[in-house]
């Protein structure tokens, strides 16, 4: 007797074997090591999450098709490592990725330190108009914060990103960052298209520019 396959992995396989599609975006999702970037994929990508922690191995991807502004857009999202020993592999993604959701985790102080280096990896080794969203998981844990949303939205301003917080495990803003992502690239393709785009998208890092008070050794704290 055959085996039922499982209904998300089935989708998810139509998904990436479909060709009908208004845009395809590549997006990448980033951060320090156990910030909580495996299972907020799956909660967006399958609406499943587990508390067991799995080390993400170099990179792994899963595909999703939305409608976003009546457009149906197909989304390949990569679901990075963020030990430093995998730093060479992960950022040869990085070139051609239209999105980044930068990632730490709100209980952790180090993490959030570690956010200027990667919006400076992302600067480096992405393509000059890739838009970014700072996002604040594990919001469940609000006992056990350590970095103030203040502290974050203040960082992402300077730096010009987007800003959530959120949570996989309650399923908190994980719809709505992914969302905001898509519609901002959306709305920097339009300028480029209509020709309304200043003349700084053309240049590295219009949404990366550092803050004129960065602190050394690439510690937002």
């Amino acid at each position: 007797m055959a085996l039922a396959k499982d209904p998300g992995v089935v989708q998810e396989q139509r998904d990436a074997a479909d060709q009908n599609f208004d845009y395809m975006f590549k997006l990448l999702i980033i951060g320090n090591s156990s910030v909580g970037k495996t299972s907020f994929l799956f909660r967006y990508a399958d609406d499943s999450f587990t508390s067991a922690f799995v080390s993400t191995v170099g990179i792994d991807f899963k595909v999703k098709t939305i409608y976003r502004n009546e457009k149906r857009v197909k989304l390949q999202i990569w679901d990075t490592a963020g030990q430093e020993r995998y730093r060479t592999i992960t950022t040869a993604y990085y070139r051609g990725a239209m999105g980044f959701l930068l990632m730490y985790d709100i209980t952790s102080q180090e993490s959030f330190c570690a956010v200027q280096d990667w919006a400076t990896q992302i600067k480096t080794y992405s393509w000059d108009n890739a838009q970014v969203v700072l996002v604040g998981n594990k919001l469940d844990l609000e006992d056990d914060r350590q970095v103030p949303t203040a502290d974050a939205q203040k960082l992402a301003t300077e730096l010009g990103f987007q800003f959530f917080e959120a949570s996989a495990k309650d399923n908190i803003n994980v719809k709505q960052v992914f969302d905001k992502l898509v519609d901002v690239i959306c709305e920097k393709m339009n300028e480029t298209v209509n020709g309304d785009a200043s003349p700084a998208t053309n240049q590295k890092g219009d949404s990366l520019k550092e803050s004129p008070n960065k602190r050394q050794g690439g510690c937002a704290c």
